[in-house]
């Protein structure tokens, strides 16, 4: 095998450029804490498990019989690079809606101040938001779709999506990637309407009451009542949160599968 591989190096290292790709935009894999030569092993460990699966037979006039590199390969090198950033760009748009979901009622509930640092997302988060994201990310490990990912999603990408693929269907990503943005904040407002709306009658009822009774001072109360409210609303729908976080999963990852299938049935198998 790893003669193969010797002998194969410039197919083999088109494979490792899309695996390391995506293991740098990843969610939990692209975390700054996680060394980087880890990163890189992790990525030849990939490349060298799929590179008996994956035809690179169509590459094999852009690098000479002795393996020498050229300004063509060089390209090929960087269409890779970009596939494998396009897929793990498309993850993390997943996770972000779980995020996004959190920011939306925390400044109702007074958590919009408490930002700290998300080493997920590596972004300043509100903690609702880095909660949710940190849910989403022990569902994904526990339904083995990171293992899903590697396994068969990053094999599909090699069948169906290669570079030349990826220029003649760019519209068809291009229109992919806007509606995984627009799908983001649908699914973000869809987890946090319960909450929002919540808070939002507990918010009419205390300028209410306190209308009505001044003197009890209610609105000195809310920040306390609306956080109490929110972990108690949280924990009634967590079952169902957590099934829709699997399904919103699993709707994502089939998006991409059609994506990576039409391009397909348009020429990107080549």
């Amino acid at each position: 095998m790893l003669d193969r591989i010797v002998s194969n190096a410039p197919a083999y290292l088109l494979i490792a450029v899309r695996c390391f790709a995506v293991v740098m935009t990843l969610p939990f894999f692209s975390i700054k804490i996680v060394p980087r030569i880890a990163k890189v092993a992790l990525a030849g460990y990939i490349a060298y498990i799929l590179f008996p699966h994956v035809d690179f037979s169509m590459y094999s006039s852009f690098y000479g019989e002795d393996g020498a590199f050229s300004l063509q390969y060089i390209a090929l090198l960087l269409g890779e690079g970009l596939i494998g950033i396009i897929t793990g760009f498309s993850v993390s748009i997943i996770f972000a809606a779980f995020s996004t979901a959190g920011q939306f009622f925390a400044f109702q509930m007074g958590f919009s101040a408490s930002e700290v640092y998300d080493s997920l997302s590596q972004v300043e988060n509100p903690l609702m938001g880095q909660f949710f994201n940190l849910i989403a990310m022990l569902i994904f490990l526990q339904n083995k779709w990171a293992l899903l990912l590697f396994s068969r999603g990053l094999v599909a990408s090699f069948d169906s999506l290669n570079v030349f693929g990826l220029i003649a269907s760019r519209d068809v990503m291009l229109n992919f990637l806007l509606k995984g943005l627009t799908g983001l904040f649908a699914n973000a407002f869809i987890i946090a309407l319960p909450i929002m709306g919540t808070l939002l009658l507990i918010s009419v009822s205390m300028g209410i009451l306190s209308k009505a009774a001044p003197q009890m001072n209610l609105m000195s109360e809310g920040f306390p009542i609306m956080i109490l409210t929110t972990f108690f609303v949280i924990t009634v729908i967590m079952p169902q949160l957590f099934d829709y976080f699997s399904s919103a999963f699993y709707s994502s990852f089939s998006k991409i599968q059609d994506v990576f299938a039409t391009i397909s049935k348009n020429g990107g198998a080549i």
